[in-house]
């Protein structure tokens, strides 16, 4: 059925009523060539608002080999972090004279100096031993030039992880051609958005990489790459496999790990055994079909 409107302010309304919400794609509103002296948000998605409105400053992609589908390079298992409520996607965008655009990024020491720090705790936390800041300071001296600054500082007060920079398109073509380099990256909104779709294709695509968003307050489970086909919406097609291991993902976030064991087992079983297989992997079989072995999978544990 079709998405009821919603306005402005209700989505993020919702999910701060929700303790631990669940996002699903939502649609952007058209472009405008005017940006108002005072940011309101007008040019930006119901996603932006929600991140902005809710301060989820960190995306969390977690990019791990399904057992049982083999893609070019198996075994793979590296966590993508972006900063996700400035950079590129600022929503300030004007028209300064007729037939030029003017788009802002905004780049600030605490925001990417929060981001850093988070991307550090995070590896320790998880037992990372690496983490990659990923910028084009090169080029953009003095926006990425700060984010690769701040990255700096705050790797010094973490001597027992390794760290190292990258610069966005050799990232891209390493992660192409060696993506075992790699542990935890940390990166700018428009280059962590690129990069969570080009690390999703090395795995299975879009509809099998869940992801999280985090601030102080909140956390919310979404997909972690955007899906790649309109066209599947109504058809019965999609893969749901994101959506049910970040549903997974959050039942462990509120310490529920037997549940989140259930659903993420189960997940992978149908996976690794192959009779039931999504469109885009390689099968026929439609998501109806998918979750319902789904569930036949996780009758056994029950019974237990």
């Amino acid at each position: 059925p079709p998405r009821p409107a919603l306005s402005p302010g209700d989505v993020p309304r919702s999910y701060q009523r929700a303790a631990c919400p669940v996002l699903t794609a939502l649609p952007c509103p058209a472009g405008k060539i005017h940006t108002p002296m005072e940011f309101k948000g007008e040019l930006a998605s119901y996603d932006m608002r929600l991140r902005r409105k809710l301060d989820l400053f960190a995306n969390v992609v977690h990019v791990k080999s399904l057992p049982g589908y083999q893609t070019r390079h198996n075994n793979l298992d590296l966590v993508i972090i972006r900063e996700q409520t400035e950079g590129e996607y600022s929503s300030l965008e004007h028209e300064s004279a007729k037939g030029v655009i003017e788009c802002l990024k905004i780049i600030t020491r605490a925001k990417s100096q929060r981001i850093a720090k988070f991307a550090f705790d995070f590896a320790t936390k998880k037992g990372r031993s690496k983490v990659t800041a990923v910028h084009k300071a090169n080029i953009m001296k003095l926006g990425d030039g700060l984010f690769l600054q701040c990255c700096e500082e705050v790797a010094e007060l973490y001597p027992k992880i390794k760290f190292e920079t990258m610069i966005i398109d050799n990232c891209c073509m390493q992660l192409v051609q060696n993506p075992y380099q790699f542990d935890v990256l940390v990166m700018p909104n428009l280059y962590g958005n690129i990069i969570d779709n080009l690390a999703a294709g090395l795995v299975g695509g879009a509809g099998v990489v869940p992801g999280e968003s985090y601030s102080a307050e909140y956390a919310v489970f979404e997909m972690g790459a955007r899906h790649p086909f309109a066209q599947a919406v109504g058809r019965n097609i999609a893969n749901p496999t994101a959506m049910l291991l970040s549903a997974s993902n959050m039942l462990r976030h509120l310490n529920l790990e037997f549940h989140s064991n259930l659903i993420a087992d189960a997940v992978k079983k149908v996976i690794k055994v192959g009779k039931v297989r999504t469109r885009d992997l390689g099968g026929y079989s439609t998501t109806s079909d998918f979750v319902k072995s789904v569930i036949d999978n996780l009758h056994p544990h029950y019974g237990a």
